[in-house]
């Protein structure tokens, strides 16, 4: 046997051990059980049953699993892969209602911000109805909520609730601007 023999023997025999040690082990059909070692503490009343029979659930779902008769998907949070992402899937299903509380964040034109000292800033929009709203922190509109007001810059801005799947958060801050009239005329 030549040098090159022995070093592909060596390397085949290197492989199957680091197979056979990486390999799961298997379960044993044996019913006897190994002793407890004494060093070991002893299981309080409550945790033996409540372990055992979670184990026991564990291992019968993956058998069922194996067998093909279940299958589960728990998304935990993430959006579904058999949907496609170039579909706009509609936030809310349903008349929206009257009011504030039907308008969209896009739909409301900020008019003015008061500053209150004692319940916070108030924030006075203006509807596609012609009508005027006051809303502060908190308050909801169709796909969105306001959260910040900024009455010293004449800002506030809106958490919007977007059904989008390309994007990782289910929403996006909108910031609506007051709008100085010289800006406006000159817009126009």
């Amino acid at each position: 046997m030549s040098r090159r023999d022995v070093a592909w023997y060596a390397v085949a025999f290197a492989l199957v051990l680091l197979v056979a040690a990486s390999a799961p082990a298997l379960p044993q059909d044996s019913p006897a059980k190994a002793p407890e070692k004494p060093e070991q503490a002893a299981p309080q009343k409550g945790d033996q049953p409540k372990t055992s029979e979670t184990v026991e659930t564990i291992l019968r779902q993956q058998e069922e699993l194996l067998r093909g008769q279940r299958f589960s998907y728990d998304p935990d949070g993430r959006r579904d892969p058999f949907r496609s992402l170039l579909e706009r899937v509609p936030l809310h299903k349903g008349p929206r209602p009257k009011g504030v509380a039907g308008m969209l964040v896009s739909e409301v034109d900020l008019v003015g911000v008061v500053r209150d000292s004692s319940d916070g800033d108030v924030a006075f929009f203006m509807g596609p109805d012609n009508k005027g709203y006051f809303l502060r922190v908190g308050d909801e509109v169709y796909d969105g909520t306001l959260i910040a007001i900024d009455a010293r810059n004449g800002t506030v801005t809106f958490r919007q609730q977007v059904d989008d799947p390309r994007l990782i958060k289910p929403y996006r801050d909108v910031v609506k601007r007051l709008v100085a009239l010289e800006e406006e005329s000159a817009n126009d």
